[in-house]
This record gives structure tokens, C-alpha cells and sequence, in this order.
């Protein structure tokens, strides 16, 4: 399930209106989308009130109603450290993840969010917990947070993982990367969660019609259900599609490497040389990096194996071999911080 678990629209500091986010993510392919808006940073509220928080979700289930994507109820709580932001998704009413007390007197966006901070955080963790959310710590790196860019757990998140009351983290968000969010999953048994986080235009920001993709989240669910894509987010079973990276655990990482990449029309050709042909499946491209016995023939040990294509390579086996095993370091597959996936590829000889 290829899933967006973080977008905004106009109902908290997005640009444009929900039904936008579905047609967009109908074009890039999206399995599930959830729209989900601050809670208590509402810069709009002057333009568009709305004492409802779950209108932004009726307007995008609208949208969605007879198209072939799942709609995910979401919202994003945002408060400065210890707490940071964190997305809820899977959630039955998001009026009760926060509390501001005579709201439709607020009329501004600084005056609201001020008060809407005056409620705990730990209380808007535990209020979408009892509606059996999913959450998840938003770009942990960000630099009004960390100034130096790396991300430092606290106790507050440290305290909630134990309560088993936060779930995952980003390790991509827009257009960053970080390391550091990797390993903190790694740490401490987070989901992997990989998100675009468009405020603007997909269009714009990621151009697709040149190639380019939204981070999204890869979620290994038994079927085609939000409740299903659920529970495989509560095990863990996600990898991250980042620019044209993957990285997840090799648990999961590995069956998907294997179900994009296999070996095709392997034989000898003219005398000694075997003829092979790599073949990717997938929507990424494949950078692979010979490692196995047998050196390539008139090729560089890395090859470049495109979405949706083939690569014709030569092996020189030396003696004829009636099976043949090839070893590739992916170089843009990572099962942690700086450590590549390997695959290895195996035909009988034709």
C-alpha cells in the first residue's frame, strides 16, 4: 500500500482545498491518503472557522466517495519540545485531541494558539490513543526544534514509547532526510514513515511530470483495508520511498527488493560469456554494484537498472556453469543509516 500519511489543506495552513489532495494523490498512484491538519495552529481561521476539526476529513471522504483510494482520519498536534509535532491517524473525532476553552471567542491565530497550548500534551497523546490512533513524530529534525539539525529523543517521547502511546517517526519528510530519525526507529522500534507534507502543489513541489515523486510510506498490509493497513503499521512493516531511495528494515526490505529485481533470458550467447538480463519491476531505479564471484564483461561493476525496465549484462563465468548466482549491493537501498541492502539473483542457464 503506497500511503501519504501527512498533507494539509486550507482547513489549517494548506492552499488549497481537499478535494485537490485526492485528485493528486489519484495521479501519483496513491493507495490511502490522510489530510491532516494542525489542531492548534489554524492561520485561516479568520477566512475559513470551522468549530468542527473533522470537517477537512468529510471534505476529502467527499472527494474520495467512488475513487479507488483510501481515505485515513488524521490530524497533526503541534506543540513545541518536549513535544514537537506528531500526527494521529486512525482516529474517530478529532474535536477531542485538543481543548481550548470559549474557542469562538479566539478570532486570531496567535490568540487561539496560545490558548489551545494551554492544554497538555501528554493529554492529546492519551486522548488519541483511546481512539486507538496510530502516531507518529513529525520531522524530528526540524531546526526551530534542533538548530543543529540533529534530532535529541526526550523523555516525553522516550516515556510514550514505553507506554507503547507513540508509534512511529519520520525519517522523510518534503525534502529532507534524516539519518538521525532513521537510527532513533531503529533505537527504539518505531515505524519507518515517510511523508510529503504538502502544504502547496504536489505539481510544484515534487514535479512529477519530471520524474519526481512525494515521500510516501510503503505499508505491508494483508489486504486493501484501512483496517488492515493499520495493524501492519502497528507491527512495523513499512518502507520508506524517499527521492530514489528505500530504506526499511531488511525484514521488510528485503522481500520487496526481491519481488522488484530478477534474472531473464540467462544464457550463452557465443562461447564462454554469459548472457544475462536484469530486470526491475518496480517504480524506482535500481543502482547495483557487482559483488559476486563471476566479474562483468565490457561493464563497470555498478550498473543503473530502470523502473519498469532491463539491463542487458555479459559474465564472464569462466568455465560453462548450469546455474548461475549474482551477488548486488543496492546502493540506494538502505536497511540502516549508511548500510546498503544486498540481493542476490539466481536463473538456471538456458
Amino acid at each position: 500500500m503506497v500511503f501519504d500519511p501527512h498533507t494539509h489543506s486550507v482547513f489549517s495552513d494548506g492552499h488549497v482545498w481537499p478535494k485537490i489532495r485526492v485528485g493528486e494523490a489519484l495521479r501519483d498512484g496513491l493507495d490511502a491518503l490522510a489530510v491532516t491538519e494542525h489542531l492548534e495552529y489554524q492561520p485561516h481561521i479568520e477566512d475559513i472557522p470551522h468549530p468542527d476539526r473533522n470537517r477537512s476529513f468529510i471534505e476529502t471522504a467527499e472527494a474520495a466517495k467512488y475513487k479507488d483510494l483510501l481515505v485515513v482520519a488524521g490530524a497533526e498536534i503541534t506543540r513545541d519540545l518536549p513535544a514537537g509535532h506528531m500526527n494521529a491517524i486512525f482516529i474517530d473525532d478529532a474535536n477531542k485531541l485538543y481543548s481550548v476553552p470559549d474557542a469562538e471567542s479566539l478570532k486570531t491565530t496567535n490568540a487561539f494558539r496560545a490558548a489551545a497550548n494551554e492544554w497538555p500534551s501528554q493529554s492529546a497523546v492519551e486522548a488519541a490513543n483511546e481512539q486507538g490512533a496510530f502516531l507518529f513524530w513529525n520531522h524530528s529534525w526540524w531546526s526551530r526544534d534542533f538548530p543543529n539539525g540533529i534530532p535529541v529523543i526526550t523523555d516525553f517521547h522516550i516515556n510514550n514509547i514505553r507506554e507503547g502511546l507513540l508509534h512511529g517517526i519520520e525519517i522523510a519528510n518534503g525534502k529532507n532526510y534524516s539519518e538521525d530519525a532513521f537510527q532513533i526507529a531503529l533505537d527504539y522500534d518505531l515505524a519507518l514513515i515517510g511523508v510529503s507534507d504538502v502544504h502547496d502543489l504536489i505539481d510544484w513541489d515534487y514535479e512529477p511530470h519530471n520524474g519526481g515523486h512525494r515521500p510516501v510510506t510503503l505499508v505491508f498490509s494483508e489486504d486493501r483495508t484501512v483496517e488492515s493497513m493499520r495493524e501492519a503499521l502497528f507491527d512495523r512493516r513499512t518502507v520508506v520511498w524517499f527521492k530514489n531511495w528505500l530504506m526499511g528494515r531488511e525484514r521488510d526490505l528485503q522481500p520487496l527488493l526481491e519481488a522488484s529485481l530478477s534474472l531473464e533470458d540467462v544464457g550463452y550467447r557465443d562461447g564462454a560469456i554469459l548472457s544475462v538480463t536484469v530486470t526491475n519491476e518496480s517504480d524506482a531505479d535500481f543502482h547495483l554494484r557487482n559483488l559476486s564471484a563471476y566479474d562483468l564483461h565490457q561493464h563497470a561493476a555498478t550498473i543503473v537498472v530502470p523502473q519498469h525496465s532491463s539491463e542487458s549484462l555479459l559474465v564472464r563465468t569462466g568455465d560453462m556453469v548450469e546455474s548461475v548466482s549474482l551477488e548486488f549491493e543496492v546502493l540506494n537501498a538502505f536497511v540502516a543509516p549508511n548500510e546498503t541492502a544486498r540481493i542476490t539473483l539466481s536463473s538456471e542457464v538456458e
